[in-house]
């Protein structure tokens, strides 16, 4: 690709990015009869558990007329422990009758159908199916990320995407640093050339893990895998996308682009047992960028090891270094100081990403289609799982277009999905070399 292509590729990435943070309107339509704050917004929970109950509980927060009137979920526990939670926190706001509590795996679709706007919370193996429908019933769409867990899951959600650009149906997916205050302001500044052309950088989501459920005599495998989603593919996808799809997403907004091919490396190092399934607790790998730029990232679930959750850019006129917690800098290659966002006083993203989600719902505008880049961001680290389960360096077209779908043929409480233990309890696990990411 000669310098021109290159040069055009990241003006179109980067006027692309624009808008879909939030600075430009594309046009303005009337929204489902709701032209006003003063009109209800009925909103949908599809996905029950921690994170949708504090993605409602962020959209019931904002200064909009809101009402929760559905919600859905595959276990009732998970759906009740929600509904009272979100009932003490927003009395005014919650009308879930029992009749529009739906539980198992076909619920999401008629909780979509009593509602304007739908929150997508569930495990992100189910992402695409609930966003297809969300879009095809004509609904806008909070969607938490990651989006996906493989690449026909992946090419699922960016047509539904071209989908809700033709219905002019908002989309914002929960990548929050794209609504932070110091990310943006940073990101803009990269972007205007303050420390040059982006020659590499360091991503990092090195934490100490989370959550295991202890296996119960009664569960079938089924549901075990569902209630410890995170450590099962179909469900989760790995942590290197699960968790560490925030900070790859930020490699491809800064350099306007994404990578072209990945290779790295990963294990099961420390997180061993049969209780922690089928995924990796580390990886490293590479993200190689068309210019030839590369971007290493690293993310790994390690007990008692340091904590390190942030981005660091390189350009060819200085440095940037962000974080989660309000930081943004860039330096000069001198290392005097050209930007110091002011880390105290600032909005939550997490709240922000609702707060303008629904006032431009409010005023009946279309102005957000973020599940293009939350695919790619996606697309990214499914990349990068299958570099390091394989040993091998993905190109992203070849990626893209694989037919390794991760689903169960049948979603019943009674049916067995594509993985399952030994004789001692153990999952099959990926070996670089001998594992053909092009079939699993």
């Amino acid at each position: 690709m000669n310098k021109l292509n290159l040069y055009q590729q990241r003006r179109d990435f980067l006027k692309t990015s624009a808008v879909i943070a939030g600075s430009t309107m594309l046009s303005s339509i009337p929204f489902m009869g709701h032209s006003s704050v003063n009109d209800t917004i009925k909103i949908a929970l599809i996905g029950c558990g921690g994170r949708g109950t504090g993605a409602a509980s962020q959209a019931l927060s904002t200064k909009f007329n809101l009402q929760l009137v559905a919600m859905a979920d595959a276990f009732r526990d998970q759906l009740d422990n929600s509904h009272k939670d979100l009932s003490e926190k927003f009395k005014d706001k919650v009308n879930v009758p029992e009749d529009h509590k739906f539980v198992g795996f076909d619920a999401y679709a008629k909780a979509i159908a009593l509602a304007d706007v739908v929150i997508l919370a569930t495990s992100p193996g189910f992402r695409p199916i609930h966003f297809e429908e969300a879009i095809k019933q004509g609904k806008h769409v909070f969607m938490e990320k990651p989006v996906a867990v493989d690449a026909p899951g992946i090419r699922k959600v960016l047509a539904t995407a071209e989908e809700a650009k033709k219905k002019k149906l908002n989309v914002v997916v929960g990548l929050q640093r794209r609504y932070q205050k110091n990310y943006r302001e940073a990101i803009k500044r990269i972007h205007d050339g303050e420390i040059g052309d982006i020659v590499g950088g360091q991503v990092y989501w090195n934490s100490g893990g989370v959550w295991v459920r202890p296996r119960k005599p009664d569960q079938t495998e089924m549901e075990y895998q569902m209630r410890n989603w995170f450590y099962f593919n179909w469900l989760c996808g790995d942590h290197i996308v699960e968790q560490h799809v925030h900070n790859i997403d930020i490699a491809n907004w800064v350099k306007g682009s994404y990578p072209v091919s990945i290779q790295g490396t990963g294990s099961r190092a420390w997180r061993t047992g049969k209780e922690y399934g089928e995924i990796y607790d580390n990886h490293s790998i590479e993200l190689t960028y068309a210019d030839g730029s590369v971007i290493y990232s690293q993310c790994r679930h390690f007990e008692g090891t340091q904590n390190r959750v942030d981005e660091t850019f390189f350009g060819t006129k200085g440095k940037a270094y962000l974080s989660a917690s309000n930081t943004g800098k860039l330096w000069d290659h001198q290392g005097n100081l050209l930007f110091n966002h002011p880390t105290k006083g600032q909005a939550n993203p997490y709240q922000t990403e609702h707060d303008e989600l629904f006032e431009t719902i409010s005023k009946g505008e279309y102005k957000h289609w973020d599940a293009e880049y939350g695919a790619k961001s996606t697309l990214t680290g499914i990349i990068g799982r299958y570099a390091t389960y394989s040993g091998q360096v993905i190109k992203w077209d070849d990626a893209l277009n694989a037919d390794n779908s991760l689903m169960p043929e049948t979603l019943t409480w009674d049916a067995k999905p594509k993985i399952l233990p030994n004789e001692n309890g153990l999952y099959p696990v990926a070996q670089p070399g001998l594992f053909h990411w092009e079939k699993a």
